[in-house]
């Protein structure tokens, strides 16, 4: 082949060269966005949450744990928080004394809802409840021997309490109430029978004079 018809052939790879190195390297050059860490906070998109951002911030603790932000704070016109005070002193039930007209109520065996025959001298008590208006009422709870001592004590707050709710129920104010639970160590009977055993699960009823 004739050397003259070699040169347009090496000019014209001379000259592409250096256009497709710059064009590789422009397309190379573009920077590429990472993708948003879970976590982080990144541009919101209009209308949404951010990209990425969890639903509560967190605050890095010491050690790398982190603890949640409140979900909301508190600002002008935020209802302030009641003020935390002590509670209202209980009176002490060395401070009752039996009221002859106010009757102890009974309870099946690990039962404490309201029998009728219950029920009637629940009424009766609530009426001098009503005739003494000053008067506080302490309720006591009692169960008999059978069971354990913390069962027991348990079951004579539900006993105490189901009174409580059913003269709260007459109309009784409940902040006249206080009701105490002595299981099992107060019994009325000791007998281990049937019949004395009911005797002793019982809501015993006593009063302070106002």
């Amino acid at each position: 082949m004739p050397r003259f018809a070699v040169a347009p052939i090496v000019v014209l790879a001379v000259v592409a060269a250096p256009l497709l190195a710059l064009g590789c390297a422009k397309r190379l050059a573009t920077p590429i966005a990472p993708a948003p860490t879970v976590g982080e906070t990144t541009t919101p998109s209009p209308g949404g949450p951010p990209v990425g951002a969890s639903s509560t911030t967190t605050a890095p603790l010491p050690g790398g744990a982190a603890t949640p932000a409140p979900p909301f704070a508190v600002g002008p016109g935020a209802p302030a928080a009641p003020p935390a005070g002590p509670p209202a002193p209980r009176p002490s039930p060395r401070d009752f004394v039996a009221v002859p007209d106010v009757e102890d109520v009974h309870f099946d065996f690990d039962r404490y809802d309201i029998r009728p025959d219950a029920a009637r001298i629940l009424d009766a008590n609530a009426r001098w409840m009503k005739a003494n208006p000053r008067a506080l009422v302490l309720i006591e709870g009692h169960a008999d021997e059978r069971g354990t001592n913390e069962y027991n004590l348990a079951l004579g707050e539900r006993r105490a309490q189901a009174a409580m709710n059913y003269l709260v129920g007459q109309g009784l104010p409940a902040a006249r109430f206080t009701v105490i639970s002595y299981g099992e160590e107060w019994p009325v009977c000791q007998e281990k029978t049937e019949a004395c055993w009911a005797r002793n699960r019982r809501a015993h009823f006593l009063a302070k004079p106002q």
